[in-house]
């Protein structure tokens, strides 16, 4: 299954999720997650990029530093499981619990794999700009639209698709250059599926993720 090519592009909305440029903010900043969705995005990302900025570890790439601090400041935000049901499509209703739970353990190691290239990279003039919010404020579900830059490189346009959950905001999509995360994953779940089933998927992504 070949993934690898969307991943530059995922790379860039993770760095674009943990590449706020905010001295103006404090590290560990509460984050309110019924608070407006953009400053919702710009809280979280702003702390996860002051503790990657803190640790050593995590500049010079060691994955299991990287790691933990996704695992702190990245995964309370984002719901997996949607994000896996919705790539899955149909398919899901055929899985049972037990494969449920083993592809969404799967596909969310492949995406804290991509989070963990992406943020070795990250320099100190990566930033991103929060752009004026065009939803309705009431809604369930919305998109949060920046403009992320580096040192080097064009502009990037990344957004955010969040909804509100009985826990507050929780991202389940990202959309980079026009290529939605969950788009483009379910065309290639759903030829790993056809050809080899729901249980081929999860091998096929646990062998990457190895």
């Amino acid at each position: 299954m070949r993934i690898n090519p969307f991943r530059s592009l995922f790379a860039i909305a993770a760095m674009g999720l943990l590449a706020v440029t905010s001295s103006a903010f404090a590290k560990d900043r509460p984050v309110d997650r019924k608070a407006p969705p953009p400053e919702f995005v710009e809280v979280v990302a702003s702390n996860a990029l002051e503790a990657v900025k803190d640790s050593k570890a995590a500049q010079q790439g060691d994955r299991a530093t990287i790691n933990a601090l996704i695992d702190k400041y990245v995964m309370p935000y984002v719901n997996f499981e949607k994000t896996t049901r919705l790539a899955a499509g149909r398919h899901w209703r055929d899985a049972t619990p037990e494969q449920r739970d083993a592809l969404v353990k799967a596909f969310k190691n492949t995406l804290i794999r991509t989070y963990s290239g992406a943020l070795s990279n990250v320099d100190d003039k990566a930033a991103i700009k929060i752009l004026p919010f065009r939803g309705d404020p009431n809604a369930k579900d919305v998109v949060v639209r920046s403009t992320f830059t580096q040192s080097s490189g064009p502009a990037a346009a990344v957004d955010y698709r969040m909804e509100q959950t009985s826990d507050g905001w929780k991202i389940y999509d990202i959309n980079v250059e026009n290529i939605w995360l969950i788009q483009n994953y379910r065309n290639q779940f759903a030829d790993q599926i056809t050809r080899n089933g729901i249980d081929g998927l999860i091998d096929a992504l646990n062998q990457q993720n190895r």
